[in-house]
């Protein structure tokens, strides 16, 4: 479903729309190279590297890894509530590995506007685009 899935859709919009920017939203550790070990990963890949193929103006694809939920979000998934409590601590000792659900979609809408220097948004970039969301 992660490929076929987003690909038909992908694939879709292209045709109608040259000037179309595509963001993907993918995840930290996705292996680009195809050949890892984790099929998640590979298969993640391999998605990043199949949508950069297509007819859009720009493809963007936004590795996040732990996502701190925005306040009153809905839809969480039910061990969120088990897990939140390390948000501030890997903050602090692991910055690299998080971002919140808000800089991730502020960072979407600005590099749709203003595109960015890579197609790989990763957490560091996330926050460059979108630091104080």
């Amino acid at each position: 479903m992660t490929y076929t899935l987003t690909m038909h859709v992908a694939e879709i919009l292209s045709k109608q729309n040259l000037d179309m920017t595509f963001c993907y939203i993918s995840g930290a550790l996705t292996d680009s190279s195809e050949k890892g070990r984790s099929m998640w990963a590979r298969v993640k890949g391999k998605t990043e590297n199949d949508l950069m193929k297509l007819h859009f103006k720009k493809v963007f694809a936004f590795r996040p890894a732990f996502l701190k939920a925005t306040l009153g979000q809905k839809n969480l998934l039910a061990a969120y509530k088990y897990f939140i409590w390390l948000y501030p601590i890997l903050k602090v000792i692991a910055s690299y590995s998080t971002s919140s659900l808000a800089q991730v979609g502020q960072a979407m809408i600005a590099v749709t506007r203003n595109g960015y220097s890579k197609n790989i948004i990763e957490v560091e970039d996330i926050k460059i685009i979108a630091p104080l969301t």
